[in-house]
Order: structure tokens, then sequence, then C-alpha cells
């Protein structure tokens, strides 16, 4: 028996379609992104690898978006820079370092709250995390 108070899960939906030797085009909602499938490598498109560090700078954004109002705040921007090594054998992301840079004349104290509030609720952090040595600084601009 299910709990009425239960909220469902989020589930997402991508669908990817080779369009060449080159590239490849995934869809989501109402959005398209052209992906680098080429085994030579296409300068004009994220690779996968790329596409991964990227899922992660979205998933600190949108928790930063998602608990500044929580916490009350302020900031005038947010950077996120990412860098991941790839090991061959086998093959995977080995490391991953990133730096969370804000604009905010918030306290250490504060910023260090955020920080620990993206680490906690990120959904695309934790997925991340556990296979991954993942580490990263927080900083103001």
């Amino acid at each position: 028996m299910t709990n009425p108070n239960t909220k469902p899960k989020m589930s997402f939906h991508v669908e990817t379609s080779r369009v060449d030797s080159h590239s490849s085009l995934s869809k989501c909602k109402s959005a398209e992104i052209v992906l680098d499938t080429d085994m030579a490598g296409n300068p004009n498109a994220f690779n996968a690898a790329e596409l991964l560090l990227s899922a992660l700078s979205a998933c600190i954004i949108k928790g930063v978006e998602r608990v500044t109002p929580i916490l009350h705040f302020q900031l005038k921007g947010i950077q996120v820079i990412v860098d991941g090594v790839r090991q061959d054998v086998p093959p995977k992301m080995e490391s991953i370092r990133y730096q969370i840079i804000v604009d905010t004349e918030e306290s250490d104290d504060r910023l260090h709250l955020l920080h620990e509030n993206i680490k906690k609720y990120g959904t695309v952090f934790n997925t991340i995390a556990p296979g991954t040595d993942l580490a990263g600084e927080i900083r103001r601009k």
C-alpha cells in the first residue's frame, strides 16, 4: 500500500539520435543540444565527459538557486569552473575538481553554509561523488 503523503519521485527523459559520424542530437522537453560523438572529436559540441562536467555545474548552480531564498543568502552572480581527469582502464572520470566563485558580501561562514547545502542536496553531485574523487572549493569573487 502506498502512502498518500509520499511525494512522487521525479523522473527525466532524454532522447538522442545519431546525426552523422561527427555528432548526435539530444532532445529533452523543448530543448536540443548537439553532442560530440565523433571518434576524432568535434570542437563544435560537448563530448560525454564534458556533458557530465556541465551537468555537475548546472547541479551546483541549481542548488544555489534552490537554497539562497531559504538561507536568505544574497549574491550578485555565480560562476562554476569544473575540471576532470579521465583514467583509461577502466575508463572513468578519475577525479573532478570544481571552483564555485560567488559574487557576494556574505560572511565566510555563510559561504561555507552555502557550499555544504550544495553538497548535501545536489542530485548530480551526489550521483558522481561515490565513484569519483570529487573535491572543490567555494570562494568569493
